[in-house]
């Protein structure tokens, strides 16, 4: 499965393209805010993620 996100200002543009992709057997819908944060959360940690633990203490040193 393939995905795309596709944003713009206009509601009225975006809900032509979900009537487009729909007609052409494509799943749309629009993607509340807080999708789009969970979205973004999700790829930050899946891009920082890299199997190695580190010590709890210099991490919270590090972002003071």
């Amino acid at each position: 499965m393939e995905s795309a996100i596709i944003s713009g200002k206009s509601k009225k543009d975006i809900q032509l393209l979900i009537t487009i992709a729909e007609k052409m057997g494509i799943n749309a819908k629009f993607l509340t805010k807080d999708d789009l944060e969970d979205f973004g959360m999700a790829k930050a940690i899946k891009e920082g993620e890299t199997g190695e633990l580190i010590n709890a203490a210099d991490f919270l040193k590090s972002i003071k």
